[in-house]
């Protein structure tokens, strides 16, 4: 337990749910560089106990991925078409009164922890059930039209993390390969959907039913439905179970569940080569997170130790490229 911006934050969200509130002792919750996460309660005039959650931009630190105010639309919007989402229930975008950007939201219960949810008992019931859960979820929050969220951006996700990685200047030639190989076999663009970015372990809340929420919003843009598909896919989610998807379902349970909901064919192929570039931009990302720790920008032993991952997603995307003699077109 320690404590954060709590006398503040009870008249936030006092102001929020119309009457005032006390706030209970705040717990730190694990986060990543861009945000902390803390989980309160509170408890209203007539003993009634909110349990909640606040997400707030680090002080001080350069903020990456959506606004508060855009992550907060992309909730309520996925909400109204059927996503399981954490109610917002306040968002601030200035440093005042918080010190720093923020968001406050239910909290729900349930597990997140990979290893639990793919290996313990109490949660065998939802493993047989999530990969069709989370394509009936995708296939929701693709029909949602990216001109009414205002604020999303799209860009080309192959070009940005070409640029990444010339950026951080660092020889990584399986990288290399897969950027090539990857432009060489770009399937058409797909229509532009609303796109979690993120849509994997660690952001999904589990219960011993299945899906109970999507969280973490940060990284949401406008760009290709079949980018959240194929990034749930990514080897990296599996933590060493053997089903391709998040370690707990299948291709075809997937891709199923998200044509019946959608409506709309799913091009394995092309699934395929995002899952590739997937691959591709988890390694990226683990030496951006090792860059933040060694640069200074955020000490972090959990950056550091993420950092020390990029030779294991050098070889997840060795395994997914076909080898130069053998004809595959993938």
């Amino acid at each position: 337990m320690v404590s954060g911006p709590g006398a503040a934050l009870a008249e936030v969200v006092g102001e929020a749910v119309g009457e005032p509130v006390r706030v209970g002792e705040m717990t730190r919750l694990s986060g990543g560089a861009s945000r902390e996460t803390w989980a309160f309660d509170a408890v209203h005039p007539d003993g009634r106990v909110e349990a909640l959650i606040l997400r707030r931009d680090h002080p001080g630190v350069e903020r990456v991925g959506a606004s508060m105010a855009l992550e907060a639309r992309a909730i309520r919007a996925a909400a109204r078409v059927g996503v399981p989402v954490p109610e917002v229930v306040a968002v601030g975008e200035g440093a005042e009164p918080l010190g720093a950007p923020f968001l406050v939201m239910a909290r729900i219960e349930g597990e997140t922890i990979p290893r639990r949810i793919l290996r313990d008992e109490a949660w065998a019931g939802a493993r047989p059930v999530l990969a069709a859960q989370c394509g009936t979820a995708l296939a929701r929050l693709h029909r949602l039209d990216p001109a009414g969220l205002d604020g999303l951006e799209r860009e080309d996700p192959l070009e940005h993390n070409r640029g990444v990685l010339d950026e951080l200047g660092e020889a990584h030639p399986a990288f290399e390969l897969g950027l090539r190989w990857l432009e060489g076999h770009r399937p058409p663009p797909g229509p532009a959907a609303v796109v979690h970015g993120d849509f994997r372990h660690g952001n999904l809340i589990i219960g011993p039913e299945g899906l109970r929420a999507v969280l973490d919003w940060e990284l949401v843009h406008a760009g290709d439905p079949l980018e959240d598909l194929g990034w749930l896919c990514v080897k990296a989610w599996r933590f060493g179970a053997e089903l391709p998807v998040g370690g707990f379902g299948s291709y075809d349970q997937l891709v199923a569940a998200y044509e019946a909901e959608s409506g709309v064919s799913v091009d394995r192929e092309v699934l395929r080569w995002w899952e590739t570039l997937g691959t591709l931009r988890w390694g990226v990302i683990c030496i951006m997170q090792a860059f933040a720790h060694t640069s200074g920008a955020v000490r972090s032993v959990e950056l550091a130790a993420i950092g020390r991952r990029v030779c294991e997603n050098e070889l997840d995307l060795l395994d997914l490229l076909p080898a130069p003699w053998d004809g595959r077109s993938r």
